[in-house]
């Protein structure tokens, strides 16, 4: 799977593209190379916002690949969530909803219904997962991956500062070069909020450098701050603080 994001969608975290290095060959030309690289694969042009990609052959068994469109969002999710019968309950689902459908409900619920934290619905989700959505209403991101990084999930920010998200490293370094890093376990972003942590919610996160072998910095990789604190509520659409509204 691959999203690429303008800016004024998602701007990349502070630490994520590499000063001083090459940007690679530009996260918008990504979108094409993963179509001719990939037989049977599908994209989807969300105009000036960005794009998504997806294909379903190659993948793991035991962590598929699956894509959906309810209400003007856009759901890429790879993975396998443990708790899907009590989740189609609690979202009030029918027996056929899957995996990338609980996502979606899960968002609008955050959306429209608050003011549950995204912290809690997140840890909700008991399995391996990664997961990029858009919504096309608000040009809004949500994205996440488990608490242990279970599923392959990378991100990256390309020189004219897309951010660019896949389960193929390859294609993330084609894209952004020296830019991109493992999209954090346990953490969760948003075009108005930015990276956060679902496990450690009460918390910031400080961006760390990475260097690869030939010692060259690369993309940053993001700690818990375990001293700097901060709220991460998420309060009613119609609030003067909806998040979703602000990007």
């Amino acid at each position: 799977m691959l999203a690429v994001f303008d800016r004024k969608v998602a701007k990349s975290p502070e630490g994520l593209r590499s000063p001083g290095t090459e940007g690679g060959d530009g996260g918008r030309s990504l979108l094409d190379h993963f179509l001719a690289a990939r037989a049977g694969a599908v994209a989807i042009n969300l105009g000036s916002s960005g794009g998504l990609a997806y294909t379903s052959k190659k993948q793991t068994p035991l962590l598929p690949r699956l894509f959906a469109v309810v209400d003007d969002i856009f759901c890429l999710f790879q993975g396998h969530i443990e708790n899907i019968t009590s989740l189609k309950q609690q979202y009030g689902l029918g027996k056929t909803a899957n995996e990338v459908i609980i996502v979606i409900e899960a968002y609008k619920t955050l959306r429209d219904r608050g003011p549950f934290p995204a912290s809690q619905v997140l840890r909700d989700l008991n399995g391996k997962f990664a997961f990029t959505l858009f919504d096309s209403s608000s040009n809004t991101t949500f994205m996440a991956s488990d608490a242990d990084g279970s599923v392959p999930f990378f991100w990256g920010a390309d020189a004219q500062d897309h951010l660019v998200l896949s389960d193929d490293a390859d294609i993330v370094k084609k894209g952004c070069g020296k830019s991109f890093a493992p999209f954090p376990k346990g953490c969760f972003f948003t075009t108005s909020g930015g990276l956060q942590s679902f496990e450690h919610p009460m918390n910031e996160l400080k961006p760390m450098p990475r260097v690869d072998s030939q010692g060259q910095v690369c993309g940053a990789t993001y700690n818990v701050d375990y001293m700097a604190k901060k709220d991460t509520g998420m309060p009613r659409v119609g609030s003067s603080a909806n998040w979703s509204s602000q990007f």
